[in-house]
């Protein structure tokens, strides 16, 4: 089992970026595929991005394509999310999840969750 913890988010300017970990607690981390999701009230869980186990693969959504940046620390059992360019509609509660099977969009995909961090983007 792994259990996962998130952290970095805050309140920030649109324009600017924040960097969220993940730190997972288990003895097979470095099998997990890893991903990201968000989800504001009222609206569906939201994929944002994801990478497989060894680095080679990763996904984003169209939405962050080209300003988020996922990648993991194996030894560290840590995955980032690196946000730039934020913009309003970043602003939600973003999840960290694990996986035993391949990277998917889809969250119900995922195996453990954490318990979220708030990012707030302002106008």
């Amino acid at each position: 089992q792994v259990q996962l913890v998130e952290s970095g988010g805050g309140l920030v300017q649109a324009g600017g970026s924040l960097r969220l970990s993940c730190a997972a607690s288990g003895r097979t981390f470095s099998n997990y595929a890893m991903g990201w999701f968000r989800q504001t009230p009222g609206k569906e869980r939201e994929f944002v991005t994801a990478i497989s186990w060894s680095s080679g693969s990763t996904r984003y959504a169209d939405s962050v394509k080209g300003r988020f940046t996922i990648s993991r620390d194996n030894a560290k059992s840590t995955v980032y999310l690196q946000m730039n360019s934020l913009k309003p509609e970043d602003t939600a509660v973003y999840y960290c999840a694990a996986t035993r099977r391949r990277i998917s969009t889809m969250w119900d995909e995922y195996d453990y969750w954490g318990q979220g961090t708030q990012v707030t983007v302002s106008s």
